[in-house]
């Protein structure tokens, strides 16, 4: 009986974050708008406009980084007001590519220059930081290489600074390529939510929110006000947003405001994603909450931050239940009333289902007149969300056992055919991890564990063993399926594949630029 009561207790720790999910939907339905400036998007009323530094960090984006260039030289904002820095970091081809588009929109008046730095030294946060240095901009916009944005949003967003507390303005990520498949049908769930619920309910609750990482406007006096951009996290963007608000600055989230952007079509890319994400939260956590609690900040603000930045400690927990469910049904099974405790834990589990399909469903009603059809992918989406347990709660150990380590891209392929993406991730594909082994031999036992409850007589948990199951082979399965060829650049599958050797560490000093176009 202790495994079942272990059991329990996990699932009672998961259920208070689940209930963290149904608060920010509470704040973002009944908070009212908050009003910080006078004019919540539009041109900027002051004379004459505030100047503009568009930054665009890259690093190995061949296939889209002549993209990214041309829309941020298209950019509807005074000429004379702006100008663009390409952060480029590449050790391929990209290079040759953006300095030649460089060239092309310099030809045409546009003030743009192309910085190559021989060293990946701090990463995305140090070349930005060394970009910020040869800034004239008392405004820094941000984008990634994958992101399009539309001509107007310096436009849209720039007069929101009018106000002189507003330190940074976070726009919504559109996904030009939702449609590709259904994993990248799950992520624009996930991402959906996660603007609109998420962000809009901390930012109608008067809650710390985050900038990004992209698709955002600083007051570059906001970022140097806090010491600049810091690399020992790998959520640059967490960091500074957190440290820049408990330093008085606040921050508009614009949901009107969409720059698209293309996300990740290979299973394995995705999960490196979001390893990234939870081992950079993990790391921000320890180094910011601290000072989130020490803070003379309202409570309900405490609150939400210490939420939002241990989230990721779930994934310690889930794991852990997810290897208890099995033998908690056998345990039960022996027992002489088994269906005692089956009514405690399924009642539960619905619920936390249930409320988390209401949370996405919500999400997509927001944004689009065919939401219900959108709807239809959300079990698909828990099950994808139960599958990342095995990578996530990775990513949360070595945040709590190694340095920053080595900020690993997510690779982007733009518009292309189904033979072109073939070239193309074979040109940037990752090798899966040790993780997919792990996830295969999870989905063959929740398999055992749907035959057994069927066996047993627990029929209310065979939909729940099956959102387990699915989400652990469907993770795997597609990790395994979309390896590169042998000899096409990726390798072959590669679970156990030796790491590239670490680069510098993000310690070291900033390395001299090797070239400006």
């Amino acid at each position: 009986m202790v495994l079942v009561w272990v059991y329990f207790a996990l699932l009672l720790c998961l259920s208070i974050y689940g209930a963290h999910r149904s608060m920010l939907l509470y704040l973002y339905v009944t908070g009212r708008r908050r009003q910080p400036c006078a004019s919540i998007e539009g041109a900027p009323s002051r004379s004459p406009v505030p100047r503009v530094t568009v930054q665009v960090p890259i690093f190995n984006e061949r296939f889209v980084v002549e993209r990214v260039i041309d829309a941020v030289a298209r950019l509807r904002y005074p000429r004379d007001r702006v100008e663009v820095q390409v952060l480029d970091d590449s050790t391929d081809e990209t290079s040759r590519i953006a300095r030649a588009a460089v060239r092309r929109w310099q030809a045409r008046g546009v003030s743009i220059r192309h910085y190559h730095r021989s060293s990946r030294v701090g990463f995305k946060a140090g070349a930005l930081a060394e970009g910020l240095r040869d800034a004239s901009g008392e405004l820094v916009a941000i984008f990634d290489a994958d992101f399009v944005p539309e001509h107007d949003f310096l436009e849209r967003t720039v007069g929101v600074f009018d106000d002189p507390r507003v330190g940074m303005v976070q726009a919504r990520w559109g996904h030009s390529n939702r449609q590709h498949s259904l994993l990248t049908r799950l992520q624009a769930l996930l991402l959906d939510a996660h603007f609109v619920l998420e962000h809009g309910g901390r930012y109608r609750g008067g809650c710390f929110f985050n900038f990004n990482g992209t698709a955002g406007v600083w007051r570059r006096a906001a970022i140097e006000s806090v010491g600049g951009w810091h690399h020992d996290t790998l959520t640059e963007d967490l960091d500074l947003s957190y440290r820049a608000q408990l330093a008085g600055w606040q921050f508009v989230f614009l949901a009107d405001v969409v720059a698209p952007a293309e996300l990740p079509i290979d299973m394995t890319a995705f999960k490196s994603q979001q390893y990234r994400w939870a081992k950079g939260s993990v790391q921000t956590c320890i180094k910011v909450l601290p000072a989130v609690l020490r803070a003379p900040v309202p409570f309900r603000v405490k609150v939400e931050a210490f939420f939002h930045l241990t989230a990721n400690f779930n994934y310690l927990l889930l794991v852990p239940f997810c290897l208890l469910i099995m033998p908690a049904m056998v345990v039960r099974s022996q027992s002489t009333a088994p269906d005692a405790l089956l009514f405690l834990d399924v009642p539960v589990l619905y619920g936390a289902m249930l409320s988390v399909a209401i949370f996405y469903a919500t999400s997509q009603r927001e944004l689009s007149r065919d939401w219900w059809r959108r709807t239809r992918d959300i079990p698909a989406l828990l099950a994808l969300s139960l599958g990342l347990a095995i990578n996530n709660a990775a990513a949360v150990v070595e945040a709590l056992l190694r340095p920053t380590g080595e900020f690993r891209r997510t690779p982007k392929y733009g518009a292309m055919s189904e033979d072109s993406g073939r070239r193309r991730r074979a040109a940037y594909g990752q090798p899966a991890g040790w993780q997919v082994c792990a996830e295969l031999i999870c989905g063959v036992y929740f398999t055992a564990a749907t035959f057994f409850a069927a066996s047993a007589g627990f029929y209310l948990a065979i939909p729940i063993l099956g959102l387990f199951q699915f989400g652990f082979l469907y993770a795997s399965i597609m990790s395994l399926t979309q390896q590169p060829a042998r000899g096409q650049g990726g390798g072959s599958w590669a679970p156990f594949a030796r790491r590239a050797p670490r680069r510098a560490r993000c310690d070291a000093a900033l390395s001299p630029r090797a070239d400006r176009v």
